[in-house]
């Protein structure tokens, strides 16, 4: 009996452990990209991922972590527009990150390979959290790992300020592109 018990629990315990990962990203090989339309232009922008990682449970579906963009480090490709941003709409001087923090996921991560999954989790824009599920594409090649994620952002529905001015008018909705690479660990 004390064998069995031995077996068993020598050919579980690695499966077990198999199934919580960390994905820690590579800042310098990560972004995030910005797209606002305008009555009179398509401005596009990108931010620098500060740091991340999030830790995940394949048997419970479960996460945790964050993934923090420095909420000054926008670039538009037009500085005034940009120091527009930083002070007046992202309030950088108060809020110097935005943050998200994954709770769960649904869909199935893949060993290896393509996967396709939706994230549930707290998005912090001006300090104030708010839930937001994203449609994640995951691909895991051996250690390396990466994340892209496609979404919008009703800023103006979360207390921002809407850029217009005169005849220069700007959607209340941003779409987001979410790249991250990074390395997974047991």
């Amino acid at each position: 009996m004390k064998l069995l018990t031995f077996l068993a629990i020598a050919v579980l315990t690695p499966a077990a452990i198999a199934q919580h990962q960390t994905f820690t990203v590579n800042p310098d090989a990560s972004e995030v990209k910005m797209t606002l339309k305008t009555t009179h232009e398509i401005v596009n922008g990108t931010f620098h991922v500060q740091s991340g990682s999030i830790a995940f449970d394949r048997s419970t579906a479960m996460m945790s972590g964050s993934i923090d963009v420095l909420a000054g480090s926008g670039k538009t490709g037009n500085d005034s527009r940009d120091k527009k941003m930083n002070k007046d709409i992202l309030q950088v001087e108060q809020h110097a990150k935005v943050s998200f923090e994954p709770k769960s996921y649904t869909g199935v991560i893949a060993p290896s390979g393509y996967s396709t999954i939706q994230i549930t989790g707290i998005f912090t824009l001006l300090g104030i959290p708010h839930e937001i599920a994203l449609p994640v594409l995951v691909d895991l090649e051996g250690a390396a790992a990466t994340v892209k994620a496609h979404f919008v952002v009703p800023y103006v529905q979360w207390g921002l300020k809407n850029p217009s001015f005169l005849i220069w008018k700007a959607d209340n909705d941003v779409t987001i592109d979410l790249f991250l690479t990074g390395q997974l660990s047991k």
